[in-house]
């Protein structure tokens, strides 16, 4: 029996000559991982359909053997085209990637994540990528994980901790629009390097070339 939903595709590659695999975000079932029959054959019902950073509505029949399940159809929404021109922005939406792949497990319900990653991708739509919203990401999806920092408890001076939860809260818009010095900068930099190696082992693939410089 078909279950369907909706989500974000995070990830998508060839599976074999005709196939496809694909990752999904989505909000009800969290990370989940189909395969796409066919989709590489020229009158595939999937053409125009998948692609990395489309949301869709998707149907799929779960597998009993393994977390791959068969998708059956597919219509996809929005294809945030502007995001996937922009190298930078699509860096972002990579790190971020990697960050709940390295701190979720597959099929459970990330509604919070789901929302983060949807409401930033709609943001960079319209929006130039900008320093702060890595560590306005970091914040929110540390807080949406349950490893919210406490802040008053570090050596961070007060207006840095005011910017810190400032950007665990505020919207993209106003993230995009805020001027932190650099002495802010550098110490959100350092701060958040230090708290994702403690709690995570290491912190995910990409986030030095996002601030470099």
């Amino acid at each position: 029996m078909a279950e369907n939903s909706n989500g974000l595709i995070l990830r998508i590659r060839q599976l074999t000559e005709t196939s496809l695999l694909v990752h999904w975000l989505t909000s009800r079932q969290g990370r989940l991982t189909t395969i796409a029959k066919g989709a590489r054959r020229t009158k595939s019902p999937f053409n125009g359909q998948l692609d990395l950073m489309y949301e869709a509505d998707f149907s799929f029949r779960r597998s009993r053997q393994s977390e791959i399940h068969t998708l059956t159809e597919v219509s996809q929404t929005r294809t945030h085209v502007s995001v996937r021109r922009d190298i930078v922005r699509l860096r972002l939406m990579a790190y971020a990637t990697r960050f709940i792949e390295q701190t979720t497990e597959p099929e459970n319900p990330l509604m919070g994540i789901h929302v983060i990653f949807t409401s930033l991708l709609e943001h960079l739509d319209h929006a130039n990528y900008r320093p702060a919203l890595v560590y306005a990401l970091e914040m929110k999806l540390l807080s949406e994980l349950g490893l919210s920092p406490a802040l008053n408890e570090s050596r961070l001076d007060d207006h840095t901790v005011e910017l810190l939860e400032q950007l665990a809260v505020r919207n993209w818009g106003d993230i995009s629009n805020l001027e932190p010095q650099k002495t802010q900068v550098l110490a959100m930099k350092e701060y958040l390097h230090g708290f994702l190696i403690y709690h995570l082992g290491k912190f995910p693939k990409g986030r030095d070339s996002l601030l470099a410089g």
